[in-house]
């Protein structure tokens, strides 16, 4: 089987590189910087177009919407040279209708698609770790869990195309709330007088122990902003979360909330910084260096 990948950034890359480390014969997109680096470990080049022509699976890792539509439906879009009975995997975080357009007007061409979004940030896509929500056709999902197991550790179904990206978007609601509510105990315990750090390492064994706490409250702690996730990429999730429950008629006030502290930092300078930086809009309320 041949896979191509389209979007080499801060995930991608290294996706790409634990597919070539599973063995698998992979074309990646000559138009990014990163291409070159993965060619020396072993991945063919190609331009978008030639991948979808040459390729029996292709991948994307794209910022939005937006991108998704123009790589694969676009003027001389992916989606048009791609031969009927070939396979899209798309691994982007997008509006979950995006992804229903683009596997409507896949379809047409005889293109099956999963969208397949992907949680867990650089860390673990380094360790080929990710949890993946996954939304298509039950035969198009076990002919693919395999590609997607040499990136990662969870592979779930959820649904028919869109459900992956809808998954998705109750992720980021959970881990956006839930990194807000660590910062905002942090700082209670600093302004009480109590050192903040022991009370993570008093908490962090019970209830409130957390994926998110324990990877978060030390980036807190010792002011490290440097971005697994950055802030500007989980404003982009939670637009589509509020805009999906919009359109559903989900209420999600605490999703708002914390995108409004994103959106804070976003224009404080901290769009590029990691999530967990929503700590420094509690510092600045505050008047206070968690930790420090």
């Amino acid at each position: 089987m041949k896979i191509g990948m389209i979007g080499l950034g801060i995930m991608g890359k290294p996706m790409a590189m634990n597919l070539l480390r599973a063995g698998y014969d992979l074309t990646v997109s000559s138009a990014n910087r990163a291409a070159s680096e993965l060619a020396a470990a072993g991945a063919k080049t190609a331009d978008n177009q030639q991948i979808g022509r040459t390729c029996d699976l292709v991948l994307t890792m794209l910022p939005n919407s937006p991108q998704v539509r123009q790589v694969m439906l676009g003027e001389d879009g992916v989606g048009a040279q791609m031969k009927p009975g070939s396979t899209y995997i798309d691994m982007s975080s997008i509006d979950p209708m995006t992804s229903k357009q683009v596997a409507a007007a896949l379809a047409e061409r005889g293109v099956e698609m999963l969208d397949a979004p992907v949680s867990g940030g650089e860390p673990k896509a380094i360790e080929g770790t990710l949890a993946f929500m996954v939304g298509g056709k039950q035969e198009v999902f076990d002919r693919c869990k395999p590609v997607l197991l040499a990136m990662g550790a969870s592979v779930v179904r959820c649904g028919e195309v869109g459900a992956g990206n809808t998954a998705k978007l109750a992720n980021q609601i959970i881990v956006a709330c839930n990194i807000q509510a660590v910062a905002e105990a942090l700082t209670l315990a600093q302004k009480a007088g109590v050192d903040p750090a022991v009370v993570f390492d008093a908490i962090k064994g019970g209830l409130a122990g957390s994926t998110v706490l324990s990877a978060k409250a030390p980036m807190m702690l010792s002011g490290n902003d440097r971005p697994g996730f950055k802030i500007d990429l989980h404003i982009k999730d939670l637009n589509n979360a509020l805009d999906c429950a919009h359109a559903v008629g989900a209420p999600v006030p605490m999703t708002a909330q914390v995108q409004e502290v994103l959106q804070w930092l976003h224009h404080h300078e901290g769009g590029q910084k990691d999530h967990s930086a929503i700590a420094q809009y509690y510092e600045a309320l505050a008047g206070i260096q968690l930790g420090r």
